[in-house]
């Protein structure tokens, strides 16, 4: 291989989304930046994207069409045009984020350029609720959908190089569908950043009421694939419990649990914080006293590894990758998807136990985004010496 490498990535999701997609994708980037890579970054967005990313010529934003439920996701509808964009440069490899317009685009250069191809499966796009969340309410169409989705996913990534899952669990669910080129390689997270020293007081203090009070977070997309009504019953469930909620991000959903929540009685003990730049983050995680995951949809779960890199124990459903990630006693603790009893449970022995879960930083340490790039980088080798497995 190379001692330095062209590298084109491909993603129909990017900013001003910030999900764990977007940030694999720029956490990649600037490491394999940092090693003396050139990355060039084709992806999909509209006016905010070009204007967010203005100054970076490496980054070619196509104009795409944004999804009505969640403008901060769009579509290019002719990516064609990137090609001309840098119709002088020699890619020695392209990597598909998202098997999507821009996916397919990828693919078709790649087959025209001879150019080796890696795609990545980051998200459950196969799932009903996210087709009928972001898609259709339809129930025909989305079945339709749903009986396609499959073979859609194995139609596309068979004609990758290799295939990378940020999991064993989807590494398995994968070859369970036929699709067998793939290699598992994690997202990486930045433990400089994201890490036990950093201070919390300051937005505990604005959160929380008392200081007796416990306090328990959530982060991420607020949408219905990630079960956040699990989390709103617990709260429920532990209405006269000294302990607090607070729900950071954004997403289609949003109105919807804050009803929820109100229908319920728990404004005063669940708070809904909205959108928090990436940047401030780290303080929010070392606000809280344990983080909550309810979602069945976790490829991998990268803020769960992100509050465990500022020493937070996590409790998640057991359920794909969390099921994985979280171990019992050691980094946290696992419940039985959807049950909110189960869940309040969980979160009552975290708190009552919390200085007996010691292993959540060295946890978070096997997924640096320096060990998880190397991993990617063995993989590009692999598949540029023509070693496809």
């Amino acid at each position: 291989m190379k001692e330095s490498l062209k590298i084109a990535f491909y993603t129909d999701a990017f900013l001003p989304a910030v999900d764990g997609v977007v940030i694999s994708i720029l956490n990649f980037r600037k490491e394999l930046e940092r090693r003396g890579h050139e990355v060039y970054l084709f992806a999909s967005g509209n006016g905010k994207t070009k204007h967010m990313v203005k100054s970076d010529k490496r980054i070619i934003v196509i104009r795409g069409v944004t999804f009505k439920k969640y403008p901060q996701y769009s579509v290019a509808l002719f990516p064609l045009t990137s090609t001309f964009k840098l119709i002088d440069k020699k890619m020695d490899i392209n990597h598909a984020h998202t098997p999507f317009m821009m996916g397919v685009h990828a693919l078709t250069l790649s087959k025209i350029n001879k150019t080796p191809i890696v795609g990545s499966f980051h998200t459950l796009f196969t799932n009903s609720s996210v087709i009928k969340e972001y898609m259709t309410e339809s129930r025909f169409v989305r079945k339709t959908i749903m009986k396609y989705s499959w073979k859609y996913a194995k139609l596309y990534y068979e004609r990758c190089d290799r295939v990378a899952a940020p999991s064993s669990t989807i590494k398995r669910m994968l070859e369970r569908k036929g699709i067998g080129n793939v290699d598992v390689v994690p997202n990486g997270i930045d433990i400089k950043k994201f890490n036990p020293k950093v201070s919390g007081s300051r937005i505990r203090s604005q959160i929380l009421k008392r200081e007796r009070d416990k306090l328990i977070m959530y982060v991420g997309r607020i949408s219905k694939e990630k079960r956040i009504e699990t989390l709103i019953k617990a709260a429920g469930v532990m209405k006269k419990d000294n302990v607090r909620f607070a729900l950071i991000g954004t997403g289609p959903a949003y109105s919807h649990y804050q009803h929820m929540a109100e229908r319920m009685g728990l404004q005063d003990k669940v708070k809904f914080l909205g959108f928090v730049d990436n940047s401030k983050l780290p303080g929010y995680y070392a606000a809280c006293d344990a983080f909550c995951i309810p979602s069945t949809f976790e490829t991998q779960g990268v803020v769960s590894l992100e509050a465990m890199a500022c020493g937070k124990p996590v409790i998640g459903a057991d359920y794909l990758a969390l099921r994985e990630l979280i171990i019992n006693g050691k980094n946290g603790e696992k419940f039985r998807a959807g049950d909110s009893m189960a869940c309040a449970n969980k979160i009552r022995k975290v708190l009552y136990n919390i200085d007996s879960y010691k292993e959540m930083v060295n946890t978070a340490r096997r997924y640096s985004i320096e060990r998880t790039t190397d991993d990617l980088l063995d993989l590009y080798k692999r598949v540029l010496n023509g070693k496809n497995s």
